[in-house]
């Protein structure tokens, strides 16, 4: 095991790379600057001929041309600033602190894929689960451990320093908090799986709205005397800002204990009141309903798609009347299906227990066809993904349930085309991705770990 390190040392790092980056900007902005004075205009005689005024004009645009130039690479090169992956993750044994990793994503480092940075957090490991699903342009992240029910601030600003800023738990008895929006005002909003205590007959959790440091806002219960009969548990939630609406899907994180679901509910996002709760009707198989799982806002800003753990696609129409409307869409390959991505027009499910991820063409709801596909090796279990700003890459990973690997794929959002990027994986490795297992982490922590929540830095 590895040396442990202090609350006030968790954070060791490399930073080499990004100081002689740095030292790079600063030239391509002095270079851009010169030029810029260049172009200032002098004081002139008023009697140019035409031959000069004509060569100080094909001058002038020169200098434009060449600063444009300058400038396009400078814009390239402070997009792979921050080319970072930032992975949530625990000791497998259980015994060691969760962490926050740092790994380079810029494909042109001879460091590509190699750790940067870690930084612990204190006490006993929780069971780190689902980050945010993008990094936020605030540079902080929030992460949960579901076990125990603590979320974790982090600030990612400076990438190859992350720092833990806060830690904190249970919201006016909201507890076993898993998926994190965040709101235009900048508050998060969140689903909190339980209520005043955390057992299969606990009451279910609602939707708590509160600041990234942990300050209670408000709350609403997911409790509806209209579905007395139904497992609530709070699982994912997607805003619908436009109409002042929310949805959120009822999915409990311990399923075998607590019993199954199939519904989702509709919420007023202002002040957070429960407006609805809808049933998901069966597919083909009669069984896809089961377990809803992730909701995403289409382009219209009403209508959403909503994946279940049970390989069905659902759509969600009318948010904004008093009659919506939800049908089944697809059925996906397998019985077991995590965590999806939309992009666009496309729809990339991970297809779980046929270990593979699949692209899906959704410009037409009523003829939803495969467009691509990724197939992965006997050890993945493909769960957790989350996209760049632009994106074009996917990260992948199996959590805790399979092989503890890394993936990047690459995605072409005009096409639908994915592949995967075999350039990232472990130096001197025979297969692609980067292994949790068997490394010493810069926090101080050695052996095997697995990742959940992973984001691209911005």
């Amino acid at each position: 095991m590895g040396t442990r390190r202090t609350a006030e040392s968790y954070t060791n790092c490399s930073a080499n790379g990004a100081e002689k980056q740095e030292s790079s900007e600063q030239d391509l902005v002095h270079r851009i600057d010169v030029h810029l004075d260049e172009l200032q205009l002098k004081k002139q005689p008023l009697h140019l001929t035409a031959k000069t005024a004509l060569g100080r004009i094909s001058n002038m645009m020169r200098l434009i041309s060449s600063a444009v130039l300058i400038l396009f690479l400078s814009v390239a090169a402070l997009a792979q600033k921050n080319s970072y992956i930032f992975v949530w993750g625990g000791d497998d044994a259980k015994k060691d602190k969760d962490f926050l990793a740092v790994i380079n994503a810029d494909a042109k480092s001879p460091d590509y894929g190699k750790v940067v940075a870690s930084v612990a957090v204190p006490g006993a490991g929780g069971q780190p689960h689902h980050t945010e699903a993008e990094m936020s342009s605030s540079g902080f992240l929030l992460a949960d451990a579901f076990e125990s029910g603590q979320t974790s601030l982090f600030d990612l600003r400076k990438p190859t320093q992350p720092k833990l800023v806060t830690t904190f738990s249970d919201m006016n008895g909201y507890m076993h908090p898993h998926t994190y929006t965040r709101l235009s005002n900048g508050h998060v909003v969140a689903t909190f799986q339980y209520h005043g205590g955390h057992e299969p007959k606990s009451d279910g959790g609602g939707l708590v709205e509160f600041t990234q440091e942990g300050k209670f806002i408000r709350a609403g219960s997911a409790m509806d005397p209209a579905a007395k009969d139904a497992l609530i548990r709070p699982y994912s939630v997607v805003e619908l800002p436009a109409i002042d609406r929310a949805v959120s899907t009822n999915m409990s994180m311990h399923f075998k204990t607590d019993g199954k679901t199939n519904t989702l509910q509709i919420w007023r996002l202002s002040d957070l009141k429960l407006l609805r709760t809808l049933t998901l009707p069966p597919g083909p198989r009669r069984t896809e309903q089961m377990l809803p799982g992730e909701p995403r806002l289409l382009n219209d800003g009403k209508t959403v798609l909503v994946h279940t753990f049970s390989c069905g696609l659902y759509v969600l129409e009318g948010t904004d009347s008093d009659s919506p409307r939800l049908r089944h869409a697809y059925t996906f390959d397998g019985d077991l299906c995590a965590v999806p991505l939309q992009i666009g027009h496309y729809w990339i499910q991970t297809l779980s227990a046929v270990k593979a991820v699949a692209v899906y063409d959704i410009s037409d709801l009523a003829n939803i066809r495969e467009v691509s596909r990724v197939a992965l090796n006997d050890k993945q279990f493909p769960h957790w993904m989350s996209a760049d700003s632009d994106h074009r890459r996917i990260l992948l990973n199996s959590g805790e349930y399979a092989d503890h690997r890394l993936y990047i794929l690459n995605f072409d959002p005009e096409k639908g085309a994915l592949s995967l990027d075999e350039k990232f994986r472990d130096s001197g490795s025979n297969q692609p991705g980067v292994s949790m297992d068997g490394k010493t982490w810069p926090h101080g922590f050695t052996g095997d770990a697995y990742g959940h929540g992973a984001v691209f830095s911005r």
